[in-house]
Order: structure tokens, then sequence, then C-alpha cells
């Protein structure tokens, strides 16, 4: 009798579950509260999955054995209460795609840059000539890499939605690249929730594996100092004291080994702005150690790296004024890295779903940089609230052309217009590319 699962959602990783699960004989059924999109139905007929579609608790949960469920399903879904109620195992698709590969993976969480250090990590490792795939929060789904390839390494980015329903998995590599509060609607606001999720990433490791952390992060350096770590800990930071792994010395970033041995790649022609993004090159550079990569190899990979979209994308120059696109800042830290970046006065475009933000540690940035507010949002209250007093004009509008429009017209020769959201999108936009794609439209067709 074949193993019966239950995949709830039938998104990226619902559709890469139930091709993998097809590929290894199981019954499966594919519940989601919305609709599916057409051609994923047509991939289940093809694979003889069966589905349901906009029911709030699935019908399929009779001799279930266990559930997938997606990232993107809460824990206080009716689904999901039911699925517990009766003792139904309950796992990410990560830890299922895992059970499958004997690849050796590299998994990259952290609130902000975990996208741009997953690149960066598989950019370096695939120049080098490494039999590489990437997955995760980014691209495909890991199930449906796992199900189509043989790759001899993955680098998956991680979020902590997918790193709550681990039981075993264990990557041979791990790298937080910070902590920063966030999705806190989702761990009933509560940061050290939130925290504990982002550790789930090395809870299985063992000695003979690999944890780099960020020690320029004071939250993310508390959590570790309080937590037991099997794995052996690489520390990577520009203010970095007292942990001698990977720092920076003279525009170099210099990787030393347990053995005390050191090895500098310069720095100088890494084209990514900012000290986030040299922090991420850090982060990347020191899995390129592990692997041992030659130095003259990683220096010639970072040079050549581009910048992804919607990450401080520059779109174009208009009458002096450059016009950025950092649609991906979904957060405030993501936010503070980008003002800090910027060397001009700034129109800031502004706002959306807002997940529990705290301003505060904007405040000093916005009061040194910030020549105007454009709230994008369909309730803008919160943003508005906590930077009245201290901006001289803040405007509020739900379209994006016309945000661009305004930011056009306040804006002047040397200065910026900076769409940094803060916030999620989905109250105007599909997602942060759309948001993102918007913004470079409305700004071409100035």
């Amino acid at each position: 009798m074949k193993v019966k699962c239950l995949i709830l959602g039938g998104g990226i990783s619902g559709i890469g579950t139930a091709q993998l699960a097809i590929k290894n004989g199981f019954d499966v059924f594919v519940s989601d509260n919305g609709l599916l999109k057409d051609e994923t139905k047509e991939k289940f007929k093809a694979w003889g999955v069966s589905w349901e579609e906009n029911v709030k608790t699935s019908s399929f949960f009779d001799n279930t054995d266990w559930i997938m469920k997606s990232p993107g399903i809460s824990n206080s879904s009716e689904s999901v209460l039911y699925a517990k109620k009766l003792g139904i195992p309950i796992i990410s698709e990560i830890e299922f795609a895992s059970r499958y590969t004997n690849a050796k993976i590299i998994g990259i969480t952290g609130t902000n840059g975990k996208t741009t250090t997953t690149e960066l990590t598989y950019h370096l490792l695939k120049n080098s000539g490494f039999n590489i795939g990437i997955a995760g929060n980014i691209g495909k789904s890991f199930a449906q890499q796992v199900a189509e390839n043989s790759f001899e390494i993955y680098v998956l980015e991680l979020s902590s939605f997918q790193l709550d329903d681990i039981v075993n998995f264990s990557p041979d590599i791990a790298i937080i690249t910070n902590i920063t509060p966030d999705h806190l609607n989702r761990y009933n606001n509560n940061f050290d929730e939130y925290i504990n999720s982002k550790l789930n990433i090395s809870s299985n490791q063992d000695k003979d594996q690999f944890l780099i952390i960020n020690a320029d992060d004071p939250i993310l350096m508390d959590a570790i100092e309080k937590t037991k770590i099997e794995a052996e800990k690489h520390y990577f930071g520009i203010n970095i004291k007292g942990h001698s792994t990977t720092s920076l010395k003279n525009e170099s970033i210099r990787i030393t080994n347990k053995n005390n041995n050191s090895t500098m790649i310069s720095a100088k022609t890494f084209p990514l702005q900012g000290r986030h993004n040299l922090l991420n090159a850090m982060a990347a550079s020191t899995v390129a150690s592990i692997f041992k990569i030659d130095k003259n190899n990683i220096r010639e990979s970072l040079s050549n790296f581009r910048c992804l979209p919607h990450r401080l994308e520059r779109v174009l120059t208009i009458q002096g004024v450059n016009y950025i696109n950092d649609s991906k800042a979904t957060n405030i830290n993501s936010v503070f890295y980008a003002l800090e970046t910027l060397n001009s006065k700034v129109v800031w475009i502004a706002g959306g779903v807002d997940k529990g933000n705290d301003y505060e540690q904007l405040l000093p940035l916005v009061r040194e940089k910030i020549k105007a507010i454009i709230c994008l949002g369909k309730n803008n209250k919160r943003l508005v609230e906590a930077f009245l007093d201290i901006t001289d004009v803040i405007v509020e509008t739900q379209s994006m052309k016309e945000a661009v429009k305004i930011a056009h017209n306040l804006s002047k020769k040397k200065e910026t217009v900076l769409l940094s959201p803060g916030c999620a999108s989905f109250d105007l936009f599909e997602n942060f590319e759309d948001r993102g794609n918007q913004f470079k439209k409305a700004v071409r067709s100035l």
C-alpha cells in the first residue's frame, strides 16, 4: 500500500514536493485555499496528483501519513490546526527534499542579505567549476531541483517560514547573515520566537559541519552565545573583535582558518555598494575558502558579480536625479542599509503592508537625508505618524505612477529618488518584483 501524503499549498513549494513525491512512489493529494493556476492543474493531471482548491479545511485527511505545509501557510490555518489535532506529522518542503539527495547543502538564512549572499555563494562556486544548484526561497523549489537534477552541491536561501517545520534537516554549511525584527505578525509579535526560527538552521548540525555567523550583529551574537551549537563556528564582520575568522583589513577580506593561516582577497573591485553588501561578500568568501577555492578565483568572481534586480538597483538618471529601485527592502533594517549607503538628499517612496515595524532606528537617517516621504500604500497611518514631526513634506498615494511623478517634481539635481518600502507589497502589488517593475516602468515613462 502506498504512503499517502497531503500537500498544503499549490504554489512553487507544493508543485515541487508533488513532483518529487510522485517520483518516489507516494500517493499525492494537494489542497489549496485559493485557486490553482491552469498550468499547475495540467501538471497534476500528468503526474496523477489529486487536488482541491478554494477550501479552508482539506478533505484529504483520511489515512494521510504525513503533510507538507508550504511556507506561506500560517500555523493557525484551519487545515494545519486540524492536522495537529489528528497527530499527523507536518514537515517543510526543505525537510522532505533533503531526504532524497546526498549532495552537500549550503543553507543561508537571515532577515536581510540572504538572497544576495545566496547568489554570491552560487556564483563563486559555479565559477570554480562545481556542479551546483540554487533553490529554496529563490528561483526553483528545492524539491523540484532534487527531482530533476543530480547536483553535487545545493545552495539554498531559507526563510524562517521554511525552517519552522524542519525535523532532521542539517546543512553542511549554514550562514546566518543577521537578525532584525521582521514577520512578527507570524510569530505572535514575539521577537524571540522569530530568532529561534532562524537558529533552527543549525539545530541539527554536528561537529563536522560549519556555521558562519555575522559577528557585527549584536542580536545574533547574543542569541548564539545562549544557544548550544555543535557545528564549527566561523565569524565574519567589519567591526569584528575577539574572533579572528573573516575580517576586513586595508580593503581586503582576510579569512583565517582554525590553524591561524590567513588568506587575503582584495575587495576593491567588488561592484556592489554599501557595508551590508561587503558583509554578504565576506560570508560567501568564507564558504569559498571552506571549499578551498583559490583566492584569485574568489577575487575575480567577486569583481564580475552583478547587482540583482530590486536591490539598490540603479534605474536611470534624469535631469541629474538618480532613481533607485530597492523594492526588495521589505523591512526597516533593509531601508536603514539603503539610506546609509546614499550620500545625497533623498525623496523616499515607502509603505505597503506594515509587519509590525519599529521606525525609531530610521529617525537619525531620516533627519539627515530625507527631503520628502511619499507614502505608497492602502493604509499609511503608522508611516505618517512615525515621521510627521521630523519631515517637512509627506504625501500619500495608492498609485506607483503618481508616486514617481510626485517624486520627480520634488527632486532636484544631485538628489536621489529611492523606492525602499520597508513593508510587504501585497496591498497594491503581486509581490516585490511587481512593485519594483512598476517603479522602473514609471521612471522610464518620465
